[in-house]
């Protein structure tokens, strides 16, 4: 019988492979933790901690060019996030002939010519714009379903929105007389396009979106517009109540449209002012802090028996009692 003790099941000890240490140490930094939470802005990952890395990358890009702030917000012009497509023959030739920058010609093969194709051609070639000829299946495809682009797409740029302000410095600088439009809660690109096109028809000089909550200038509203997108700019505003209050406190008067209005359209005494006008939903008409901020809310008058027009046709309908007003009143 060997004499070596019989050693016991799992109680070898392993060797070190460094400084050996008591177990005291080790217990104390266990319970010590890794030390306090860091505040949520102290946490690069968390959105607390973005947020305040941003607001301090602005605060020191606003040091070196020694801008104010309120002159660096309105700095950029924010573009859509996609390029758009603009669909249709009247559309696209409209575009072209106003020299939109295009970067591709989709057309459909063996479409049928027409003088609006060979011109649409003719301007896309001297332009250097490149043309595709693809199935119309693909077209088809590169549009949304309910759109009729008759063969013909246009492949634009994303849309770069002016500053408000700088929609009236430009007619300041012309000597005209400001009308413009905004539009409070209108999300329809359809709405927005006839509104486009009836600013270009009747005089106006621009048209305002707000930045949440609004339809902005895409392939619906190009479509729509019949190419006036391309004459008549489009602003966008961090703030409407902000940029209505921002107008007025430079002469601009603002004029609501509401169907309860308490001041009916015909003869609007300050259709020959400098002159905002602001159309809201067709469902929930103007918010009411843009009421508040409106020096008059007008009515169109119209039948008992319709409950309202829609932001599209009561912008049509403004605009061209104001233009007639304001050609009456310069005779």
């Amino acid at each position: 019988m060997s004499n070596k003790k019989a050693s016991r099941p799992g109680a070898v000890r392993k060797k070190s492979r460094g400084k050996a240490v008591g177990s005291g140490g080790q217990g104390r930094q266990a319970l010590e933790g890794r030390g306090p939470t860091p505040k949520a802005e102290d946490r690069p990952y968390h959105p607390a901690g973005k947020a305040k890395a941003s607001r301090e990358r602005l605060e020191a890009a606003r040091s070196r060019h020694g801008k104010p702030a309120e002159r660096a917000q309105r700095a950029p012009r924010k573009k859509s996030d996609d390029a758009e497509l603009v669909t249709g023959r009247n559309a696209v030739l409209e575009a072209l002939r106003t020299r939109v920058p295009a970067t591709a010609l989709y057309i459909a093969a063996r479409i049928e010519m027409d003088d609006r194709t060979r011109e649409i051609l003719g301007i896309a070639t001297g332009r250097g714009i490149p043309v595709l000829e693809v199935m119309r299946q693909e077209l088809d495809r590169m549009t949304v379903r309910d759109t009729v682009h008759q063969g013909v797409v246009l492949k634009v740029p994303p849309y770069e929105y002016a500053h408000p302000m700088d929609l009236l410095e430009d007619v300041e600088r012309r000597g005209g007389t400001p009308l413009l439009v905004a539009l409070d809660g209108v999300t329809d690109p359809r709405n927005l396009g006839a509104i486009i096109r009836s600013v270009a028809a009747f005089g106006g000089q621009g048209v305002i979106v707000p930045q949440r909550r609004s339809v902005g200038v895409n392939a619906a509203a190009w479509k729509t517009s019949a190419g006036a997108a391309a004459r008549v700019p489009v602003a966008m505003a961090p703030n409407l109540t902000q940029t209505i209050k921002a107008l007025k406190d430079r002469g601009v008067f603002v004029v609501g449209l509401d169907g309860d209005g308490d001041v009916s359209l015909p003869g609007l005494e300050l259709a020959d002012r400098p002159l905002l006008l602001v159309i809201g939903s067709e469902g929930k008409g103007l918010s009411r802090l843009v009421t508040e901020n409106c020096d008059a809310v007008v009515s169109i008058p119209i039948s008992a028996a319709t409950e309202s027009l829609n932001a599209g046709i009561a912008a049509s309908v403004t605009l061209y009692e104001v233009a007639k007003l304001r050609a009456a009143r310069a005779e």
